[in-house]
């Protein structure tokens, strides 16, 4: 009898094409088949809600509405150091901004942690206005004066100052000085009932150390997909996001995401949620 495949939703994003292209392509033993389909985050957080998928990568600040659906899985996730999100502003103007008073900002997404961090950043002193952008029209967007600013994540922080950009703020540096914590961005879940979270795990990781041990084997994969084809571009990407993290969350990557969840439930944010 033939396998049921599995269906899986994941952005085209190096990292996730890295982490995810022996899994995806039937590489990894005692694995099932897998469907997969390419979304933006913020699409795959809206789809998650409805139970579209039996594995997902999500926003950690989506969680609170997912996790009675979905188990956390503790690997093939994006958390990390160094790779926050940052809050850009148009570096061409006579009189760049110094702060976000009555400004218009462009974001990704309003389930994204990109967003919940810069909602915690920017507490005291909120925008005015707050515009979901689709990601790759944020940067075009502030160069041209659409926007006075624009939260980016992802190979932005590589290519901004093409768009003659600059960062207002780093908040994964931000985030890191005040709680000594590596930033929780992109999270993998497991439906219940669909999938075995234990032996998802186990495939994830499996199609981790895969990519980790033969980089080339998934090169042509990664790179097709990349939205930044420069492949400087996504090895970079690749270094920053894929790391110890993403082969087990451990205790500190707990940590991280709790004092994520905890201080948005905190501030009214979001839900509170136990992830564990």
């Amino acid at each position: 009898m033939k396998a049921v495949a599995l269906s899986l939703a994941v952005s085209p994003c190096p990292n996730d094409t890295f982490v995810f292209h022996a899994l995806a392509h039937g590489l990894v033993r005692g694995a099932p088949p897998v469907d997969l389909t390419f979304a933006d985050v913020d699409v795959t957080n809206s789809a998650a809600e409805k139970g579209e998928f039996d594995l997902v990568k999500v926003s950690y600040a989506a969680l609170p509405w997912l996790l009675d659906q979905y188990d956390l899985l503790p690997c093939g996730g994006a958390l990390g150091k160094g790779c926050g999100p940052l809050v850009l502003t148009n570096g061409r103007t006579e009189q760049s901004r110094t702060d976000l008073d009555g400004a218009t900002v462009a974001v990704p997404g309003d389930r994204t942690t990109a967003y919940l961090l810069f909602r915690l950043w920017s507490a005291d002193r909120p925008p005015a206005r707050i515009e979901v952008v689709p990601f790759h029209r944020i940067m075009p967007g502030v160069a041209d004066g659409t926007y006075d600013a624009g939260l980016v994540i992802h190979e932005a922080r590589f290519t901004y100052p093409r768009y003659g950009l600059t960062a207002l703020a780093d908040l994964g540096e931000w985030w890191e000085k005040d709680t000594g914590l590596p930033i929780p961005l992109g999270a993998i879940l497991a439906k219940k009932g669909a999938v075995d979270p234990a032996e998802a795990a186990e495939w994830i990781r499996s199609s981790v150390s895969m990519a980790w041990a033969d980089p080339a084997a998934g090169r042509e994969f990664v790179l097709a997909n990349a939205q930044e084809m420069e492949p400087d571009v996504v090895q970079q990407h690749i270094a920053l996001y894929v790391n110890e993290f993403t082969l087990d969350l451990g205790e500190e990557g707990y940590a991280a995401a709790d004092a994520l969840l905890g201080r948005a439930a905190a501030a009214k944010l979001t839900p509170a949620v136990p992830l564990r």
